[in-house]
Order: C-alpha cells, then sequence, then structure tokens
C-alpha cells in the first residue's frame, strides 16, 4: 500500500489562505489504512480549519468529501457535484491521486494536504516500514524475498557494506542490514550458495530514473 503522511497544519492553513472556498477530500482506501486522510481524516481536519478560520475572522467554506479511491476515474468523477462552486480541493490522497483530480479537474486548484512517503505494510499497530521501492526490476526470488533496493540503505544488490554493526544498519541501531536479513533467511533455507551469484549493475531505465512509466495490460 502506498503511505503518507498530513502535511502540518500551519502548511495546509497557508496552502489554502487566498480560497474562500475549500473541498477536503479524502481517500478510502490507502490513506485510510495508515489514518493519514480517510472519513474520520478528513471530517478533523475540516472542523479544524473551520474553527481556526472562525478564530481569525476569514470567512471561509470549508466542504468535506471521501472517495473510495481517488486513483480511478470513476470515483474521481463522484466529486462532479460536490465541487460545484469550489475554488479549490485540499486532497488527502497520495500524489496519484492529487494528479488524477486535478487532471480530471483543470479548472479547480487541488492542493497536497499529505506528503507521500513510500509503498509499505504495517508491521504492527499505526507503524508502516518501506518494503518496496517501485524499481521496475524486481530480484525478490534471489534475496529471499528482502528487496535490497529499499530496505538496504545504499540500495546494494551484492550483499553488505562495511558499516553493519550486529546485524544493524551503520545509519542508525533501529534499522535492521537488510543484507543480513537476506542472509539469515537464505541460510535457514539452506540456499547460501545463492548468494554466490554476482548481480549486474541495475537497468535503471525501468525507474524513475528511465522517465515516465506506464503500463499496457496484454489482451
Amino acid at each position: 500500500m502506498i503511505v503518507g503522511k498530513q502535511k502540518p497544519l500551519e502548511e495546509i492553513q497557508k496552502l489554502i489562505e487566498s480560497y474562500n472556498s475549500v473541498l477536503v477530500v479524502g481517500c478510502g482506501t490507502c490513506m485510510a489504512i495508515c489514518f493519514s486522510g480517510g472519513e474520520k481524516e478528513v471530517a478533523v481536519l475540516a472542523t479544524t480549519l473551520r474553527i481556526s478560520e472562525k478564530m481569525t475572522g476569514v470567512a471561509k467554506e470549508i466542504k468535506e468529501q471521501t472517495i473510495e479511491r481517488q486513483c480511478e476515474w470513476e470515483f474521481v468523477e463522484e466529486l462532479k457535484e460536490p465541487l460545484k462552486g469550489v475554488e479549490a480541493i485540499l486532497s488527502l490522497g497520495c500524489g496519484v491521486g492529487v494528479q488524477a483530480i486535478s487532471e480530471k479537474y483543470p479548472d479547480v486548484a487541488v492542493l497536497p494536504g499529505l506528503n507521500t512517503l513510500f509503498m509499505g505494510m504495517p508491521v504492527e499497530e499505526s507503524l508502516w516500514i518501506e518494503r518496496c521501492a517501485g524499481c521496475g526490476n524486481c530480484i525478490l526470488e534471489k534475496t529471499a524475498g528482502i528487496c535490497p533496493t529499499a530496505r538496504c540503505a545504499k540500495g546494494l544488490l551484492n550483499g553488505p557494506c562495511g558499516g553493519s554493526v550486529d546485524g544493524k544498519c551503520e545509519i542508525s541501531a533501529d534499522i535492521p542490514c537488510a543484507w543480513q536479513l537476506i542472509y539469515d533467511r537464505l541460510s535457514a533455507r539452506g540456499q547460501l550458495t545463492r548468494l554466490e551469484e554476482i548481480e549486474p549493475p541495475r537497468d535503471w531505465s525501468t525507474s524513475q530514473s528511465g522517465g515516465l512509466r506506464k503500463i499496457t495490460q496484454a489482451e
């Protein structure tokens, strides 16, 4: 899932200060799951903004709406009626959602209320950890299902650097060394010989550095 975090209130207030009518739009999937932009978060933020504007004496209309997904046209279409009379949308969706809404309604300013962080998974309650960098060149079959591109601080593909200590990354003692995890898992499976294979330099043309990526589903 995509993980995001709501921008600071002061930054959001700055984003909407020049608009008199704002629609706060939530996303009912990824951002709802990570408690950043679901229906509850939309309601809390909208209420906070109304109270804030009232206290400062600014006349501003704050409306709210949550759709199932901001990244699919059929759900974005649901904003057509709520958008009437609205000058700006404050999206609590990921960066893809912000762009989708902006493309669908080009005459309305679409503002990001979240910072999109990464693709990850919940490892415990209220804690999400990055697991995939979306590089477009997956080698998880070689690394025991642990992604060195996303989970190694240096993105190394052929083993650890010299800075790990006691199985922890040199960047922080709170971060497990990805290559230690890979070694331990392969060792438990009796598959350490896989580490003898040299992974060639990555073809970064499949990642973001290769430009805009698109997928066509073959029929």
